[in-house]
Order: C-alpha cells, then structure tokens, then sequence
C-alpha cells in the first residue's frame, strides 16, 4: 500500500491491536489486511485533535487554502490508483469509481476555494436607540474537533466531503471509515497529513480510528468535540444523535428515492433515466431510483420502454468497463435485498426483470404492495420498484408518504408540474427531467425527514462546522 502501516493517531502511525482482510466483493479474494482500532486509540485520537483545537482555528487562511490545494494535487497524481482501490475494496463498478475519484477531486478543490469565502458582515446595531454609538459586526469560528463517520458505498468521496470543509473552517477531524472499506480512506488521510507537515501544520488535525461501534460511542459522545457528521443507516444515525445530543449531529440517512413520470413526461429518457439511476454503483446509493410511481395513462408503455432497455444492463466483474452491476458489499447485504424481494411477491408483487445468473443483478418489480420493505425502505441494491397512480396529485401525495425524504425527480414536459412538484415535494432536492441520484458536489445536499439534519457541500458543510460570534463594540465609553 502506498501509506504506512498502522493508525494515523497524533503525530505518528501507531500499531494497532489487531488487523482484519479487506475483501473484493466480486470473488472474496482478500485485498489487503486494514489495521483495526479501540476504544482506547480513539481516546487516544480525541486527545490529541482537542490539544491542538486552538492552533488548527487559527491557522491562517493561506495555510488552509495552501494544505488542501495540496491534497487536491496528490489524489489527482494517483487517480488511477484510486479507482483501482475503489473497485477492490467496494466492488463498485469501474466506471462508478472513476466518477467518485473525479466528485473527490472536485470536493477537495472547492473546500480550498471556499476558505477565502469564510467571512462575516457588519450589523446595524442603531436600529433601537439603545444601540446608538454601538459598532456591530459578527465572524464565523471553528465549532471545533469534528467526528466524520463514513459508509461503505463512497468511502473516498464521503471522506474527502467531512475532511476537507472540517478543515477549511479551522476545525480538527477524526475520521472512522466503514470496517469494509478503510483502505481508500486511509491513504486520502495519509496525504493530507504529508501536506499539513509540509505545510508547518500539526498532523493530529487529521486522523482516522477504524473498530466497531464501541470506538464509534467513544467518539461521538465525547463531550468536548463540537459536532458529529455521520453519513449511514437511519437507525444508526438515529441511535447517534441521541447519544450524542447535546453536540451538533449532522446526518445524512439515505432514501427510498422516487421518480414521478407524468403524462406528457419524455418516455424515453424517463426509461434511460430510471435504468441509468437505479443500477449506478449497483444500487448501493442513498439517491438511485428505487421507488417509480407513473401515472396510470403511461403505465404499460412505460413499461414496455424499460423491459426493452434490461437486458442490456451488464452484470458482472466490477474492473471490466462495461459492467454496470456487480457484487453487493458483502453476503449478507446480497441475502437482505434477495429476502425482501421475495416477500414482495409473496406478498402481491410481480417481478417484471430479473437478470439470471449468481450475482443479484437489476431487478424490476410491479405494484408491490403498502407496508413491503422493498417499498417502504432503502433496499441499497439493484432492485427497482413500479407503481401506477390515476394523477399527479396521488403521485406527489405518494411520494411525501414516505418517512424518508432526500431526493425526488419527475419527468415532464410542463413548467407548471415542475414548479409544483418543486413546492410540494418534500425532500432535500427536487430534480426535474434527470435522475434523482444527480448531485453536484458544489450544492447543498441532504435531507428532511428520516433522511437526516444538515447539508454537505463545501460552502454550507463549512456552515455547519463554524458558530457565528457576534462582536458589540462602543468606541467611546
């Protein structure tokens, strides 16, 4: 691997207690074997971001700028490194990979931008007489030690969104990957460490504790940390904010993301849209299309556009170009999303597409039934679900019955449906014509509902991990 051996706690790499293989999804061949923390090294890790707090707040713009322009340089020499990592330890397919490595990119250099966009604005404090003679003026401060928690599906890319804007706004970030995934992580920090030496910068800004939830606890209900940004599972996220509280928990919990197709929607691109969203990273994304409500008059030919554009969805190994679905993350997962579908038809559904082979590939399913889990929850696999409605009314009504709400698109042709589904869906984004599942990383992302609190994005993650400190000032006594 090319960074050391060990964790990156305080200045050094410190051995860890135990090791555990990294593996490839696709065959279960081992990819390398990832250090494995404890409780006592993320104590360990919490000391040493809280002791060097106030010398990251106040590292001057330049140096912040300059250590994250650096970081961008480094991953972009390694690109192709990268995605030969990603695929190894996600079984994400290359081409999904080779778009994370360029989102990261892309992350890391507007965080570096935004550092000259820290700032704040002057108030009018004589706007009661009691205010007369006053100077008012407000500033943004680093909130403090960040906890970033990350999951499987975009370790880089998840990463490099906590790190570079906890870093941009003077805070010190201690970083826990997935247990499946650490190694992309591990040399992202591994770089960015090397930058902030270079740049005369403490190390123990950035570090990385892997482990189990027991580490996770250790981290996140620490009292003297500033805030918590957690990307995973609702019921996790969930469990973290309540352990946590009363620190800053920002979430990110994923979805059962709808696409509304309308009468007058493009059938076409709608079909290109829902196989395009719905198999990216083998279905393994908290915004791919997972639930497709049509209106009834479009139904059958929407239909019909979809079982013609399945079959040339490829299935298989995640390195070979071509694949658009391979290996889920781990067995288990695989056996999840298989026992969900199964109760689905059990319970009613129709399995319109099922590609045959070992690997679970992209599956359709027709009118599941109210209250199934492949409806209702995030399935996280290749699996998308068709449901008809008589009106766009119902379809908007469908979509808000969901507890979840990150992202939603519809397809039509008509302003007047876009606006509206723009007032009334409630979700984070709304996307009109393109599939849920866009994110550009330079917008504010996240969601409502059991989808989380917060958003991601540079300039307003920035936000997030900074407090306004307002300065009150009479000249003359």
């Amino acid at each position: 691997m090319k960074f050391p051996a060990g964790l990156p706690i305080g200045a050094s790499w410190v051995e860890p207690p135990s090791t555990a293989p990294v593996i490839f999804p696709y065959d279960g061949s081992t990819v390398a074997d990832a250090p494995v923390g404890s409780v006592e090294l993320a104590r360990q890790a919490l000391d040493h971001a809280l002791a060097v707090r106030e010398t990251v707040g106040r590292l001057p713009s330049y140096v912040r700028r300059k250590v994250l322009q650096s970081v961008h340089s480094a991953v972009s020499a390694e690109r192709d490194a990268f995605v030969d990592l990603l695929v190894l330890e996600t079984g994400k397919p290359l081409v999904d990979c080779r778009v994370e490595i360029d989102r990261t990119l892309l992350t890391l250099e507007t965080a570096a931008e935004e550092v000259a966009r820290l700032h704040g604005e002057t108030v009018p404090l004589d706007l009661l007489p009691s205010g007369e003679g006053l100077l008012g003026f407000w500033v943004r401060k680093p909130i403090g030690v960040v906890v970033g928690i990350t999951g499987f599906n975009y370790p880089l890319l998840l990463a490099a969104h906590k790190i570079a804007p906890a870093f941009a706004a003077g805070c010190p970030i201690i970083i826990k990957p997935a247990p499946q995934t650490p190694l992309a992580t591990l040399w992202l920090v591994h770089l960015m460490r090397s930058a902030l030496l270079e740049a005369g910068a403490p190390e123990s800004a950035l570090q990385l504790v892997t482990g189990g939830a027991d580490v996770g606890a250790t981290l996140t209900t620490d009292g003297r940390i500033g805030a918590v940004s957690f990307t995973g599972s609702a019921a996790v996220g969930h469990q973290i904010a309540r352990d946590a509280a009363p620190t800053k928990v920002l979430l990110e919990l994923g979805s059962n993301s709808a696409l509304v197709v309308a009468e007058d929607a493009d059938l076409d691109a709608a079909a290109d849209a829902i196989v395009r969203g719905g198999y990216y990273a083998s279905g393994q994304a908290c915004i791919s299309v997972q639930r497709v409500i049509a209106v009834e008059t479009i139904r059958d030919a929407l239909l019909d556009k979809l079982g013609a554009r399945m079959p040339a969805v490829v299935v298989g190994d995640p390195r070979d170009p071509l694949t658009r679905v391979s290996a889920l993350i781990d067995p288990q997962s695989t056996g999840r999303v298989r026992e969900w579908v199964d109760e689905s038809v059990h319970a009613g559904a129709t399995i319109a597409y099922a590609a045959s082979g070992d690997l679970l590939g992209p599956t359709v399913l027709i009118d599941v039934p109210p209250g199934q889990l492949a409806w209702d929850e995030e399935i996280f696999g290749p699996v998308i679900a068709v449901r008809s409605v008589p009106d766009l009314d119902t379809a908007f009504r469908t979509v808000n019955e969901s507890r979840y709400g990150l992202h939603a698109s519809v397809f039509t042709s008509s302003l007047d449906t876009a606006f509206t589904a723009i007032d009334r869906l409630e979700v984070g984004g709304v996307v009109i014509n393109e599939v849920p599942g866009f994110r550009s990383d330079v917008m504010p992302y996240g969601g409502v509902k059991d989808s989380g609190i917060g958003r991601e994005g540079p300039r307003f993650a920035i936000e997030e991990l900074t407090t306004t400190r307002m300065a009150i000032i009479r000249p003359s006594p």
